[in-house]
């Protein structure tokens, strides 16, 4: 059985026990979370498509920790201007276990 949810305006595919980072989620550590914007669900080759999502389907995760992810550098310059400026970035994300899909 697994699953297509959405959170952070991207979508993932998930089983029950698999790890995954997502964008920041504004709750603490150890506690459990649900997803709500499940767009399809497959219940051993019984597929729902939602329209936009399953009607009454969650995911149920715990959250295993907050954390940053990896700096990522933009460099800009301007030639024969002696213009140039380099830029990092920090995504801050959250780690979360899946314990169960809700069809």
């Amino acid at each position: 059985m697994y699953a297509v949810l959405e959170t952070g305006s991207k979508q993932y595919r998930v089983t029950a026990g698999d790890k995954l980072e997502i964008e920041r989620l504004e709750t603490e550590a150890g506690k459990p979370v649900t997803f709500d914007r499940v767009l399809l669900v497959n219940n051993d080759g019984k597929l729902s498509v939602g329209a936009p999502t399953v009607t009454g389907a969650t995911v149920t995760a715990d959250v295993v920790e907050h954390k940053r992810g990896e700096k990522k550098l933009t460099f800009k310059m301007k030639r024969r201007k002696g213009y140039h400026k380099t830029i990092g970035h920090r995504q801050e994300l959250t780690v979360v276990k899946i314990t169960s899909i809700n069809a």
